[in-house]
C-alpha cells in the first residue's frame, strides 16, 4: 500500500489580526512565502507538484475565488499546478493534509503541497459580506448554528465544568510555554521571516500611515501574563469565563507542507518529517462547538488501534 510522508514544513510568523504586520498583506501573497519555502526546504522540482490545496475558514474577498489556486501562482508554481480550497472552518488547514495524502494514496500522485491561510484583517472586517448569512431551514433544524465563538467557548465552560481558574491557568501555562520556546529558539527554523507593508493607525487623529515591516516571530505573546493579571480582567459576558487574556487572539498567517509518496521519498533518501496514517472527524451540537476534538480524537485512536495508549495531553 502506498504511504504519504511530510517532507518540509515552513510557515509564516503569526500576526495579530487589524494591529499587526500582516494587516495590509494579501492571503495569496502571505501564504506564497510559506509555500514557496516548504518547496524549496524538500528539494523537489515544482513540476511535480499535482494540487495545491489551502484551508481557508473565511473565503471571500482576499481569501475568495479558490485561494489554493490563487497560492499556487504567487508562488510561482507551472500553471500545471491545480489548486482546491477547503473550508472546515478552523480544522481547514488539517483537512488539506488528509486530502493531499489521499490523493497521493488513492490517487497515485507524486507529490502535493498541503496548508493553511487566514487574514482576519482583510476578510473579518466592516467589508464582510453577511447578506443573507442564515438559512430558515438550517436555523430550524440547529438554532444555535450560528452562534459566535464566545458564546460556545462558554457553553463548554459550563456544559463540563472547567472553571475561570481552570482557563486561566491554562492560559498563563500557554503564554510561559511560548516565551520559553521563543527564547529558546524552538521556532526558528519552521518560521520564514515575512516582509510586508503595515498599516498604522494615529488613535488620536485618524490618520493612516504606512510603514515596512519584518516580522520574524510570532506577535502577541505576553511572557509577563501572572494568574494576578488575568483575575482582574472583567469576562466579556456578565456572567461568564471568558475574558480578553484567557481567550485566544485573532490573527493573521499561513502555513505549508509539502507531502509525497513515501517510496519516492525514499527513493531520494528524503528523511520524512511525518507519515499520514489517518484522520476522523466527529460532529458535536453547535452550541458547543469547541469540544469536537473530544469526539474526533478518540475515534482517530480506535480506528488506528492506539485507544487507551495515547490520550491526554496535559497543561504541563
Amino acid at each position: 500500500m502506498r504511504e504519504a510522508v511530510i517532507v518540509s514544513a515552513a510557515r509564516t510568523p503569526i500576526g495579530k489580526a487589524y494591529r499587526g504586520a500582516f494587516n495590509n498583506l494579501e492571503s495569496p501573497s502571505m501564504a506564497s512565502v510559506a509555500v514557496k519555502a516548504a518547496v524549496d526546504r524538500s528539494g523537489i522540482d515544482p513540476k511535480e507538484v499535482d494540487d495545491c490545496i489551502m484551508g481557508a475558514a473565511i473565503q471571500q474577498g482576499t481569501q475568495g475565488f479558490n485561494l489554493g489556486r490563487q497560492v499556487a501562482m504567487a508562488s510561482g508554481l507551472p500553471v500545471s499546478v491545480a489548486g482546491m480550497t477547503i473550508d472546515r472552518q478552523c480544522s481547514s488547514g488539517l483537512m488539506t493534509i488528509a486530502t493531499g495524502a489521499k490523493h497521493i494514496i488513492n490517487d497515485n500522485a507524486p507529490i502535493t503541497i498541503a496548508g493553511g491561510c487566514e487574514s482576519i484583517s482583510l476578510v473579518q472586517n466592516e467589508h464582510m459580506n453577511s447578506h443573507r448569512i442564515g438559512d430558515p431551514l438550517t436555523i430550524k433544524n440547529a438554532p444555535m448554528i450560528h452562534m459566535p465563538m464566545l458564546d460556545t467557548a462558554e457553553t463548554v465552560a459550563k456544559r463540563y465544568n472547567i472553571s475561570r481558574e481552570a482557563q486561566d491557568e491554562y492560559a498563563v501555562a500557554s503564554q510561559e510555554r511560548t516565551a520559553d520556546a521563543q527564547v529558546r529558539g524552538a521556532f526558528d527554523n519552521e518560521i520564514v521571516p515575512v516582509t510586508a507593508i503595515k498599516m498604522i493607525m494615529n488613535k488620536e487623529t485618524g490618520e493612516v500611515t504606512k510603514e515596512e515591516v519584518t516580522l520574524t516571530k510570532d506577535e502577541g505573546n505576553r511572557p509577563g501574563t501572572t494568574i494576578e493579571n488575568l483575575a482582574n480582567l472583567k469576562p466579556v459576558r456578565n456572567d461568564g469565563t471568558i475574558t480578553a487574556g484567557n481567550a485566544s487572539q485573532l490573527s493573521d498567517g499561513a502555513a505549508a507542507v509539502v507531502m509525497m509518496d513515501g517510496k519516492l521519498a525514499e527513493q531520494r533518501n528524503i528523511e520524512p518529517l511525518g507519515i499520514y496514517r489517518g484522520m476522523a472527524v466527529a460532529g458535536c451540537e453547535p452550541d458547543e462547538m469547541g469540544i469536537g476534538p473530544v469526539f474526533a480524537i478518540p475515534k482517530l485512536l480506535e480506528r488506528n488501534n492506539l485507544y487507551g495508549r495515547y490520550w491526554f495531553v496535559g497543561v504541563k
